[in-house]
Formats: structure tokens, sequence, C-alpha cells
């Protein structure tokens, strides 16, 4: 089951927060990333990732050695770690998506998460989020001439789609 919890954290201490999410992930047998929900083209975008970071280990051909890294790459579009985690969240103010996977439908240990996350809708796409996306997922201006700016999340799913074409 994927589960996906969007809203606002001031983190004031990044390692301590990702060791927190870590700690949650060992102890519940879990895998929860926490990303910039800024760089995200919605909903369609992280769910699109997370299915295809899940298949990548099911296949055998996952790039990283953890599902939690694996994720990132893909909802990143890439295959460098080093470029997808860009995606990752930052200390301070942050809209902020963390994706759980898991077997129950109900994933224990996000309550833990809750209290430092205000639940506030960050997920869906936006006009705000264009220059950050276009900038993550090198998506020219030629191209948003060619089609328009709806089609800015659609161009997400392709860089995603093609992290599997240039394995």
């Amino acid at each position: 089951m994927i589960h996906i919890l969007e809203g606002t954290a001031f983190i004031d201490n990044l390692d301590e927060f990702l060791h927190k999410i870590k700690k949650i992930s060992k102890e519940r047998n879990i895998t929860i990333q926490a990303l910039d929900a800024d760089k995200l083209a919605g909903e369609k975008h992280i769910r699109f990732a997370v299915e295809k970071a899940i298949n990548s280990f099911k296949t055998g051909r996952n790039i990283a050695n953890d599902l939690d890294k694996e994720i990132m790459l893909y909802a990143s579009g890439t295959r460098q770690i080093n470029r997808a985690i860009r995606l990752g969240v930052h200390k301070g103010e942050n809209n902020i998506v963390l994706v759980a996977v898991g077997e129950d439908h109900a994933i224990p240990g996000l309550d833990e998460l809750f209290n430092e996350i205000k639940p506030v809708h960050v997920l869906q796409y936006n006009e705000s989020k264009k220059k950050a996306i276009m900038q993550a997922f090198g998506i020219t201006k030629e191209e948003i001439e060619a089609v328009g700016n709806e089609k800015i999340p659609e161009f997400v799913l392709e860089r995603v789609a093609l992290v599997d074409v240039i394995k």
C-alpha cells in the first residue's frame, strides 16, 4: 500500500528529521521517503514514481539498494543520486510530501511524524511550482511553447517513465 502525507513542516535539524524517518521505517518494516512538494507535479507524479520503483525491485532492475532511494530516483526522473537528492527536503520551512510504502492499509508510525507536519494540500501542481519543476526536470521553454503550461505534469510523468529506458 502507498500512503501519502502532505503538508508543511519546519525542519530545524535535517539530520535528526531524516534519522527519525529511518528509525520509524526500520521499526515498522516500511519505507518512508520525504520529498519537496514544490518540485512534485501532483499525486499522479508521486504514485507513478513509487509504482515504478516498487516494480524495479520486483523485476531486479533497481538502481539503488533501498526502496526509499529508488523512489527518489524515479520521482526525480533521473538515475543519478546527486541529481535526485534535489527533490529531498531541506533545513527550514518545507512544503513536504511523505510517501510511505508498506503491507498494511494503515501504516503505523506515521502518527509520530504528523506532530511535525501541519496537514495542508501542497502536492497538487500549480503555477507557482512551474519554475522549480522546469529546472528540476530539464523542461525547456521550447517544450512549453509547443504544448502549453498545462502539459508540465505530463512532461514530468514522461521523465519518470524514461528512467526505465535509460537504464
